[in-house]
């Protein structure tokens, strides 16, 4: 009989080699995240870096695409540092439900989605394609806090305790 082994989302996470920045505090009067019986709702997000500083500039005119990509692929990674410092693991997520990518970016730029896969397939590389992308929604923005390139905020479901 043949098996497939499924790695948890922390051992898929240490597999990748990547490295988690500090978990953001907020700079306004809100929450980072909420749970809400089995789910988990993450406010907006930036891409945060290592040494917390944030990655700046606007898609378009600041940054190129792939620039973009890599910086929601950031902003994917500063909201798994908010789950793991304040939940303790990842494996507490069971899958991804929804995320909303906005991308601060000139009146020209098309291609949000592009930008925002950065995000979604760092999640699909932690939980799986099957449990690691849900529904999404990628939107152009004038403008966003600071001149961060990318901010997504996202909710996911627990599992049962």
């Amino acid at each position: 009989m043949n098996t497939i082994e499924v790695l948890s989302p922390e051992i898929s996470f240490i597999n990748l080699g990547l490295s988690l920045p500090p978990a953001p505090l907020p700079l306004g009067v809100y929450k980072p995240y909420l749970i809400d019986g089995k789910y988990l709702y993450l406010s907006g997000h930036g891409p945060v870096r290592d040494d917390k500083s944030l990655i700046i500039g606007r898609i378009g005119k600041d940054l190129d695409i792939e620039e973009g990509k890599l910086a929601a692929r950031q902003v994917g990674l500063t909201m798994l540092s908010t789950i793991k410092t304040h939940l303790g693991s990842l494996d507490r997520v069971k899958r991804v439900i929804k995320i909303l990518g906005m991308v601060n970016c000139v009146s020209e730029f098309e291609r949000h989605p592009y930008v925002i896969n950065g995000c979604s397939e760092l999640f699909a590389q932690v939980w799986g394609t099957e449990n690691g992308i849900g529904v999404r929604s990628a939107v152009g923005m004038g403008t966003l806090p600071d001149n961060i390139p990318v901010e997504i905020e996202a909710m996911f479901e627990l599992h049962e305790d």
